[in-house]
């Protein structure tokens, strides 16, 4: 976790002059298992306080001095570990939210709104996302599938990722699907269990789709070989004479529907049943010298928050939400969309809801609903705009050229928390930055309002 934490610590930014220490402090409460982004959030949120301290100082608007920042232009591509930022979007998307989001006006009204009024203050901050996808633990960064076809035309397949709400199967059967052009209806998915699929990396890291979908597609493909060998023998036709399409198997002049042409190549004693495996390229990375390439790629992204905060009682609430998020060629957009907007809120939830508290023994007091605040439907925006970036295939060789989507949403809520200071600035006329602290919760809000206007 502190090692992801210290690869993300410049999220989208070059830092040329820095460098990154992690250290791990022993406490006297329980240990924490992984969060999702898994250390990834906890450094972008240092360099994102940065930029904002750096334009409160400078009299700027944040937005112009992330843009400064970013990853992009000759000699300003590598990562502080020596990873080169390969095909950079990142100004892009920042470009275009800017302008669908309307910011620039927004950001004059709520300035305005702010002048001239004492109680209620809003605030407005648009924030990017560079999240490295891969294990940096290189072994994990492997996956294996298995896939059957019966006489009957219908397929078995089982992989080894878990299936945990976020639709990997559905997503790991389209691929299958997509390979043998069948309805995905003939195919199903068993659970993962090891005497199928051996040594199963975690489902983690946002690759269980580009790990598993692409062992999945290498069964799949072993097994189209086969039966693309059969027909080409016996009805002697070149392969290229030989179409997968809408559950039917073209050979030539003659047309079988799927399930008929595998009972003959049963007849025929062809194997339809093959293992697939997959393990992610040019990933390395040196420990000693800190150098190399973790990630295979990165997955990238960029929100708008609109947030108004009562000064009198610390109250808050996330007026709108615009969202643009690189997904590369999507497999599945409606789950792509759904993992965004879940994910923003569940990170809403964590930098300003949900409070650890403990007391002088270690002992956790927060453990129920009661005293720990996870977000509900109430605290999601008002208005929430998701959009996929369109016509944007990765350019690296995953699946489809799609992009990861379960961890890299979760830290677009950090402009809620970036609006959260915008409003709480305004009352220093934007020049102070605030201090709020995460969680921030409705308490912390006060008391960096109160700071503000003890230091008017």
């Amino acid at each position: 976790i502190v090692d992801r934490a210290m690869f993300h610590s410049d999220n989208a930014y070059f830092l040329d002059q820095a460098k990154v220490t992690g250290n791990r402090c022993k406490l006297n409460t329980v240990s924490h298992t992984a969060f999702r982004g898994f250390g990834g959030p906890q450094g972008m949120m240092t360099i994102e306080m940065v930029m904002d301290d750096i334009a409160r100082y400078l009299g700027k608007d944040p937005l112009e001095i992330r843009k400064i920042n970013l990853y992009g232009g000759e000699g300003r591509n590598q990562t502080h570990y020596h990873q080169t930022v390969e095909y950079n979007n990142l100004k892009e998307i920042i470009d275009t939210l800017e302008l669908s989001s309307d910011y620039q006006a927004r950001r004059k009204a709520i300035t305005e709104f702010n002048a001239n009024n004492t109680i209620l203050k809003k605030g407005i901050a648009l924030t990017p996302v560079k999240f490295g996808i891969s294990f940096t633990v290189q072994h994990l960064n492997q996956a294996g599938a298995l896939v059957h076809i019966y006489t009957d035309g219908t397929i078995h397949l089982n992989h080894g990722g878990t299936e945990m709400g976020q639709g990997l199967n559905t997503k790991v059967a389209q691929i299958v699907a997509e390979v043998f052009q069948v309805d995905i209806e003939t195919i199903a998915i068993s659970s993962t269990r090891t005497d199928k699929v051996p040594n199963t990396s975690p489902t983690a890291a946002s690759s269980g789709t580009d790990l598993n979908g692409k062992a999945a597609e290498a069964a799949a493909n072993t097994i189209k070989q086969r039966l693309v060998d059969f027909a080409c023998e016996k009805y002697e036709v070149e392969a290229e004479k030989v179409r997968f399409e809408n559950n039917q198997i073209l050979v030539g002049e003659k047309s079988f529907s799927f399930a008929e042409f595998c009972q003959l190549a049963y007849m025929a004693r062809v194997s339809l049943s093959s293992t697939g495996f997959y393990k992610t390229p040019k990933i390395h990375f040196d420990r000693n010298t800190a150098k190399g390439r973790p990630f295979f790629y990165f997955a990238t992204g960029a929100s708008v928050s609109e947030v108004v905060i009562d000064t009198l009682t610390g109250e808050y609430k996330t007026l709108r939400a615009d969202i643009l998020q690189d997904v590369g060629h999507s497999i599945n957009p409606a789950i792509d969309i759904g993992q965004i907007e879940g994910a923003f809120v569940q990170g809403m939830g964590w930098l300003t809801t949900e409070e650890l508290v403990w007391d002088e023994k270690g002992r956790l007091l927060s453990n129920n609903p009661a005293t720990y605040k996870i977000p509900a439907i109430n605290d999601a925006p008002e208005d929430f705009r998701v959009a996929l970036l369109p016509d944007a295939p990765n350019r690296e060789q995953t699946i489809y050229n799609s992009k990861a989507v379960g961890e890299p949403p979760f830290m677009l809520s950090m402009s809620v928390w970036c609006a959260l200071k915008d409003a709480i600035s305004s009352i220093n006329d934007y020049q102070l930055s605030p201090k709020l602290d995460t969680p921030a919760t409705p308490e912390r809000v006060l008391w960096a309002v109160e700071a503000a206007k003890a230091a008017k």
